[in-house]
């Protein structure tokens, strides 16, 4: 049997791309996933296609995760639902690209608050369960441009920086309950957004990647998975770079 058998999984930003395909990589080991995305058609989507697998099960849930009440009714109500969450996969986000000089306020806290925020609220609203919780994980996703800085993406930088030293600093604070918490920090990965990149532009990008290639969805799934095992035990407050060798 899966060590995550009958699990409960959150994860936050599952309806499309690496999210969903964390979801799914849950699903297929038998766990409880709760699919979190901003609209009920999207969540709800891949909820059905999940459960199609036939494997474990996924339940879609419609919330803003940048809004802190409406992401604290959503941990009750996955508790009633599907019981103490004991992983806790942070991985909404988007992007409001633009230089720095010509950016809005309104577009760098949009970033900030989905991004950042975001993973605070989910943290806060299933902390209880997760500190009570039997190998508990929390798995925040990054970015290597939270490493690196990339011109243009001043938010987007920002935010996934944060990211990452709100993972070491939640590591900090419980580790003495057991609970590990890291980061995963993704470089270019093929999605709905890779995919809009003109093929010139891709390979340039390609040239800057020791590997030669992008990333698949199912990478970053399964770091995630490594990180959530029994395997990762004894490691926290690290950020584990998928990323073709991009920063090294």
């Amino acid at each position: 049997m899966s060590q995550f058998q009958d699990r409960v999984v959150v994860v936050t930003g599952s309806g499309r791309g690496i999210g969903k395909e964390i979801a799914k990589a849950f699903v297929e080991q038998g766990a409880k996933v709760a699919v979190a995305s901003r609209t009920e058609a999207n969540s709800q989507a891949a909820a059905d296609e999940l459960n199609a697998l036939g494997k474990g099960i996924a339940k879609g849930y419609a919330v803003d995760i940048a809004d802190f009440e409406a992401t604290i009714e959503f941990g009750k109500q996955v508790a009633a639902d599907l019981g103490p969450v004991s992983i806790l996969v942070n991985n909404a986000g988007v992007t409001r690209d633009g230089l720095a000089l010509r950016m809005s306020e309104a577009d760098w806290d949009t970033v900030l608050d989905t991004n950042l925020k975001g993973a605070f609220n989910a943290v806060k609203a299933f902390q209880r369960t997760l500190l009570k919780a039997e190998d508990a994980r929390i798995i925040n996703i990054s970015s290597v441009i939270g490493l690196t800085g990339n011109a243009g993406q001043a938010n987007y930088a920002a935010s996934k920086a944060g990211l990452i030293g709100f993972t070491k600093a939640l590591a900090k604070e419980f580790a003495s309950r057991k609970v590990c918490v890291n980061a995963v920090a993704p470089g270019f990965i093929v999605t709905d957004m890779t995919d809009d990149l003109s093929a010139e532009i891709q390979e340039q990008i390609k040239k800057n990647i020791p590997l030669g290639s992008f990333g698949e969805t199912t990478d970053i799934a399964n770091a995630v998975l490594f990180l959530a095992g029994r395997e990762a035990r004894y490691i926290t407050g690290q950020v584990l770079t998928v990323d073709g060798g991009m920063v090294m």
